[in-house]
C-alpha cells in the first residue's frame, strides 16, 4: 500500500498527516490457524509489533495502524499478547483473546509406506530440507505495500480444508496446515498475489515446492507440483504462472497444498480469499486428497 504525507494547516496548527488508500483486509478469526486483527492507533509513523518474539505485519487501515496477527494452529485458547513498539521508543502490550476450534479428523491410505515411516537415510534428507522449509516461512521482509486479499492459485474443486487432524495409514501426524484443491496434472499454478520468489526444490514430503514472499512475513507455499516454472530471486505479478499441478511427495492424486504462513503461523488461506472465490471453492464437490 503507496502511502503519501500532506502539510494540513488549522488554525494556530501545522502537522503532517499520512493520507493512504484503503487496504483490504483479511477476514478475522480468533482461533488456532486463524487470524486476529488489532487497532494500532493513528500514530504519524509506523509502529513495529512482535507476537511470541515474531515481528507481525502492520498496515495502514481507516487511517489507523492495524496489525494482522496470524495464530499458530498449536495455540491455546485464552489471553494472548501483542507487544507495540512506538517510534520514540516506547512499548505497550495489547491483549486479545483466542478461542478454541475443534477441526475435523481425516484418514488417508499411503501406499509409499516410505512417506509415512521414512528410513535413516530419508530422515536425514527430511532434517535438511526442515530447516530450509521453515526458514522460507518465517521470512520477515520489510514493505509498505502487502497484497492482503488473494485470487485462487488454481482452477480446481477442493479436496482437504485446512487444519485437519491427520492419520496417514492410521498413524497420528501434524495437523493440515494449508488448503488442498484438487486438479488434473498439468494445470497451470498462478501467483494469487504480487510477490517474489524466495525458494523453489524438490522436498521429500512436499515434492516439488515454491516459496513467494509477499512482504512482513506474508509467505504463501506451493507444494507436490508437477513443474517449477520460476526461479528463486524472481519478481512475480498477480496471475503469473508459477508452474503446474503435479503428484510429487506424500501424495494419493494430483493436487495443489497451498499454504499461508504470517509471522512463521500456518493459517487458514481462506481467510484472504475474496468471499466469492472462496464460497466457490469450499462449496465445490470434494476431490481427490
Amino acid at each position: 500500500m503507496k502511502m503519501t504525507r500532506s502539510w494540513l494547516l488549522l488554525p494556530g496548527l501545522l502537522f503532517l498527516a499520512s493520507v493512504a488508500a484503503a487496504q483490504e483486509l483479511p477476514r478475522e478469526a480468533p482461533v488456532p490457524g486463524g487470524v486476529v486483527i488489532l487497532d494500532l492507533g493513528n500514530s504519524s509513523e509506523r509502529p513495529s509489533a512482535t507476537y511470541n518474539g515474531k515481528p507481525v505485519l502492520v498496515v495502514s487501515h481507516d487511517n489507523n495502524w492495524t496489525a494482522i496477527v496470524g495464530v499458530p494452529l498449536g495455540a491455546r485458547a485464552g489471553n494472548h499478547k501483542l507487544d507495540v513498539k512506538e517510534n520514540n521508543g516506547h512499548t505497550r502490550r495489547l491483549a486479545f483473546s483466542v478461542q478454541d476450534k475443534e477441526y475435523q479428523t481425516q484418514h488417508i491410505t499411503i501406499k509409499d509406506k516410505r512417506k509415512v515411516n521414512p528410513t535413516k537415510l530419508d530422515m536425514e534428507r527430511i532434517g535438511k530440507e526442515k530447516k530450509r522449509i521453515q526458514g522460507s516461512l518465517a521470512r520477515y521482509s520489510q514493505q509498505d505495500e502487502v497484497p492482503l486479499q488473494l485470487e485462487t492459485p488454481v482452477d480446481g474443486t477442493q479436496s482437504s480444508p485446512f487444519g485437519l487432524r491427520r492419520y496417514f495409514n492410521e498413524q497420528a501426524r501434524k495437523p493440515h496446515s494449508g488448503l488442498d484443491i484438487a486438479a488434473p496434472q498439468g494445470t497451470p499454478i498462478r501467483a494469487p498475489a504480487a510477490g517474489r520468489v524466495i525458494d523453489t526444490g524438490d522436498f521429500f514430503f512436499n515434492g516439488n515446492t515454491v516459496f513467494l514472499d509477499h512482504g512482513q512475513g506474508f509467505v504463501t507455499m506451493y507444494c507436490h507440483m508437477d513443474r517449477i516454472d520460476v526461479s528463486p530471486g524472481q519478481e512475480l505479478a498477480r496471475g503469473e504462472a508459477l508452474g503446474t499441478v503435479g503428484m510429487t511427495g506424500r501424495v494419493t492424486g494430483p493436487h495443489l497444498h497451498w499454504g499461508v504462513s504470517l509471522n512463521d503461523a500456518r493459517v487458514d488461506p481462506g481467510l484472504f480469499m475474496t468471499s466469492e472465490e472462496n464460497a466457490a471453492l469450499i462449496d465445490s464437490k470434494p476431490g481427490t486428497p
